[in-house]
């Protein structure tokens, strides 16, 4: 092993360590490892910024500004929200949901109709007394699957696609990885219909106080108006507020805890409460008790109807993680106020403005009549309107089906090999400018620009694997483990770590980090790259064993009321299922 191998396999493992622990947002540790990769001259300047123009990578860009347009159409949540019917059972409404999301998934970008679709779901089912557990990560699952039919079905494929290009091979064809997809989609759903729906928790809808089981973190102000002022807190009694429970008083900036029955109550103090949603959002009408946040206006416009009450999760690429609340200028940023923060299985015992953001923190705001436009999609996975109808009103139809209209076109051209997806996607989107149905300020918002940077930085670590020649010394290594017991125990070593990679850091970052591995294979035992490519696409994606191995996943996690075991449960089967399929296909169809 040379210095440059043993040097980038280390800066390699650092990056994986700083991702599984969370210690920055994946897309700055991702670009400050290719930035030391420059620095050392493992790669130039040329190959670090081969990935901002790659094609995949720019094709993933304009696919987010049309999957937008259809987003803010609404059509996908009416279409949904016709399909379910109280009359079916829970089995019945899962496969009416899981059959056309997958379809649809297809097409679109998968993290916008979890994101759209989630809080639709999640209120029908309060509204009709089920679980929303039986239903979400079905969602989640089926996205994923639905993902692996199309090139464009998934970043994931336009990553893999992109960095066969920059290798001088051909890339895939707009269905080829239907090949595969088709066949895990139909057992994917199979099984969610069968043993995963048993595996499934069976969580009560959030209908009443009994039954809510998501407790929240939040924090009230005692004023002079307060009637008990230098009472106990028996007398107060603040120990039988339903469904509230009193952690800790906060006065002169030190924490009293355990707070008993006899302590004085006296003006200024700060209280922290664990409670239910609905409960800690009522605390406001006590006369003296005060919801602290950064700002006073919007508590008073929920009285009006001027303001909404809001449950949001914060994304894995939010600015606001790692910061303090009080530190991120949240009310200028989002015309919006936390009163309170849940973090599943983990209480939190200190005040609103101390408690430092992690992803899938579930924060219930006031908002404001800016919020919507203020909100960049990239913070919060899910933005689910509490005080709301359930079905929202929606823009103009007619733009909606236009959008459709293009996204037929774009896809025509594409499989029938009439120009490239890049040329498509963009003519797609021009079209969208132009007759303006989507305006540049929005299409900006629905633009994750922190996945097109995660995107384009793998792709520079992914050279330095080559350069470096520890995508070589890796590739042997797989084959002097797995060579001897043949090519099809090959494929399962080679999906079992992409996939690994997936379920602990990102899925791009996973197939860029493993392609030249896989490429490096191919031509030491002579078999067609495009089959490892496969191999690679979908084991990228196909993260279902954990929260954090896909982001449809960590978006359901809150809502659902899932626990991490959950995931466990129901995903590593599916994981089996979906690995042996596609092993087999492509042993079979591309190297047999």
């Amino acid at each position: 092993m040379t210095w440059e191998i043993g040097f980038v396999l280390t800066a390699i493992l650092c990056m994986l360590g700083c991702l599984i622990f969370e210690l920055e947002r994946p897309e700055v540790i991702v670009f400050i490892t290719l930035v030391i990769f420059l620095l050392t001259d493992i790669v130039s300047v040329k190959e670090a910024l081969n990935g901002f123009s790659n094609e995949g990578m720019l094709t993933v860009a304009l696919l987010f500004i049309i999957s937008g347009a259809i987003q803010k159409s609404d059509l996908v949540k009416i279409s949904l929200f016709k399909l379910l019917n109280t009359r079916d059972n829970e089995k019945i409404n899962l496969l009416k949901i899981v059959f056309p999301v997958s379809a649809l998934s297809a097409f679109l970008n998968n993290t916008p109709i979890v994101t759209t679709l989630t809080p639709i779901i999640r209120k029908w089912c309060e509204k009709n007394q089920l679980s929303p557990s039986k239903l979400l990560i079905p969602l989640s699952y089926a996205t994923i699957l639905g993902g692996t039919i199309t090139i464009i079905g998934t970043s994931t494929n336009l990553v893999v696609h992109g960095l066969l290009l920059d290798y001088n091979l051909p890339g895939f064809s707009f269905f080829q990885l239907g090949i595969v997809g088709i066949p895990i989609t139909l057992l994917g759903i199979l099984y969610l219909y069968t043993v995963g729906y048993h595996l499934l928790p069976s969580n009560k809808a959030m209908t009443n106080v009994e039954e809510i089981s998501k407790e929240y973190i939040g924090e009230v102000k005692i004023t002079e108006e307060f009637e008990h002022i230098n009472k106990t807190i028996k007398d107060a009694k603040l120990r039988k507020l339903a469904g509230l429970y009193l952690l800790g008083i906060i006065r002169d900036n030190e924490m009293i805890t355990p707070v008993t029955s006899s302590t004085i109550i006296i003006a200024n103090d700060r209280l922290i409460f664990t409670g239910l949603i609905s409960t800690v959002a009522e605390l406001q009408s006590i006369k003296g008790v005060h919801l602290v946040t950064n700002t006073g206006p919007l508590l008073e416009g929920l009285r009006s109807g001027k303001s909404n009450l809001v449950e949001a999760v914060v994304s894995h690429h939010s600015s606001l993680l790692h910061k303090k609340i009080n530190e991120t200028q949240f009310r200028g940023k989002f015309d919006a106020a936390v009163i309170a923060v849940h973090r599943k299985n983990e209480k939190i015992n200190s005040k609103i403005g101390e408690i430092i953001l992690k992803p899938g923190d579930t924060l219930l705001m006031v908002t404001g009549p800016d919020f919507q436009d203020r909100n960049q999609f990239h913070d919060f996975y899910v933005v689910n309107t509490v005080n709301d109808e359930i079905l929202p009103a929606t823009i103009s139809r007619r733009k909606g089906w236009f959008t459709i209209s293009i996204m037929i076109i774009l896809i025509s051209l594409v499989a029938f090999n009439l120009t490239s997806m890049l040329k498509a996607a963009a003519f797609a989107a021009v079209a969208l400018f132009i007759f303006r149905i989507i305006t540049p300020e929005e299409a900006k918002r629905y633009i994750k620009f922190d996945v097109l940077l995660i995107i384009a930085s793998s792709f520079g670590v992914g050279t330095a694997l080559i350069n470096s020649g520890s995508a070589e010394w890796i590739a042997n290594n797989i084959l002097i483990l797995a060579q001897p017991l043949g090519v099809f125990f090959l494929l399962i070593v080679l999906y079992f770590i992409t996939n690994l990679f997936t379920e602990i850091i990102t899925n791009n970052a996973a197939a860029a980090m493993m392609l030249p591995i896989a490429i490096e294979i191919s031509s030491q035992i002579s078999v067609n790259p495009i089959a490892l490519a496969v191999i690679v696409a979908i084991s990228a994606s196909a993260g279902f064993s954990t929260p954090i191995g896909y982001q449809t996943n960590m978006i359901v996690y809150g809502p659902g009321g899932y626990s991490f075991k959950d995931y466990l449960k129901v995903g590593i089967p599916l994981n089996i299922i979906v690995m042996v399929t596609t092993v087999i296909i492509v042993y079979f169809v591309w190297i047999k």
